[in-house]
């Protein structure tokens, strides 16, 4: 009798380990499932890194007064390339840059060379010629270059002056200084615009 009370036993016991061995990897499982769906809901693609493009973007701001001025843009290089006429054409809409049409941002109304334009994030556009150039404010502020470029959509377009360097600048550049003048600067051109304080 008490040789079969140990084999029940032992029976037992045996029948227990496994049931618990067993328990133990479903929760194992269970738990690496839990991890692997965390995982997946979380992960996220990578983003584009815009600094290592060929023309990397650059931004350009200043306080006008009590204005805050910025301007976003991409700036390509020249690299001995013919850019008037040429890369860029003549009497075409221009993005002012490369890849994304470039931004101009006021946090007030402003006046430009003279003209109202209220506060707000605007397109910035223009049209070279070998004459007096249109600089170009749009009200659609996300456009990849000017294929989807609407006229339409403008909300102001003043003339401006091109005038020669006597230097070539590699990387276009916007610059503004405080006192509301705003000007682009590439190869051998330069195009200046105004910023000035509405007033109210």
């Amino acid at each position: 009798m008490t040789k079969v009370a140990n084999i029940f036993t032992i029976l037992c016991l045996t029948g227990f380990m496994f049931f618990t061995s067993a328990c133990g990897e479903t929760k194992t499982a269970s738990e690496s499932e839990t991890t692997s769906t965390t995982t997946d809901e979380t992960s996220t693609k990578p983003t584009e890194d815009k600094s290592k493009r060929p023309s990397p973007p650059a931004v350009a701001t200043a306080a006008v007064g009590a204005t805050n001025v910025t301007i976003d843009y991409s700036s390509p290089a020249a690299k001995g390339r013919t850019i008037w006429g040429d890369l860029v054409p003549y009497d075409q809409v221009w993005r002012t840059g490369a890849n994304e049409a470039t931004t101009f941002t006021v946090d007030k109304n402003v006046m430009i060379n003279g003209q109202a334009l209220a506060a707000g994030k605007y397109s910035l556009f223009t049209i070279p010629t070998q004459g007096e150039w249109t600089v170009i404010f749009n009200s659609v502020e996300n456009l990849w270059g000017a294929y989807d470029y609407d006229a339409t959509k403008d909300v102001l377009r003043v003339t401006a002056s091109p005038r020669m360097l006597d230097e070539s600048v590699d990387r276009l550049k916007f610059d503004i200084g405080a006192d509301g003048k705003v000007t682009l600067t590439w190869d051998k051109l330069a195009l200046d615009f105004t910023v000035a304080e509405a007033g109210n």
